[in-house]
């Protein structure tokens, strides 16, 4: 089994646990996030545990429980301290070592 760092299972828990919260706000029960996100009951009880799920199921769960846009428009390379240091500067095509 691959080794994943602490930190990575730490944020896992935590993005499971505020998923289920949102969830229960939205008084949806884990069969209903599933049949709407075209996943099974276990991808959705593994994503509130904190357990590895594929990228584009985490998505489609997002989506239905509302939280799909702010996931997106937190991995906005602008909106970090660097990248708004950086804003009027031209990206290189490739980063090369």
């Amino acid at each position: 089994m691959k080794y994943t760092p602490t930190s990575v299972h730490r944020d896992l828990r935590l993005i499971g646990e505020r998923f289920s919260q949102q969830r229960k706000l939205l008084l949806l029960t884990v069969a209903d996030v599933a049949q709407r996100a075209g996943v099974s009951p276990t991808t959705v009880s593994n994503l509130e545990q904190g357990k590895p799920v594929r990228t584009d199921s985490m998505f489609s769960i997002a989506r239905v429980l509302q939280l799909a846009d702010g996931m997106v428009q937190a991995s906005n390379p602008y909106l970090t301290d660097l990248g708004r240091l950086r804003a009027n500067e031209q990206l290189p095509q490739r980063v090369r070592r």
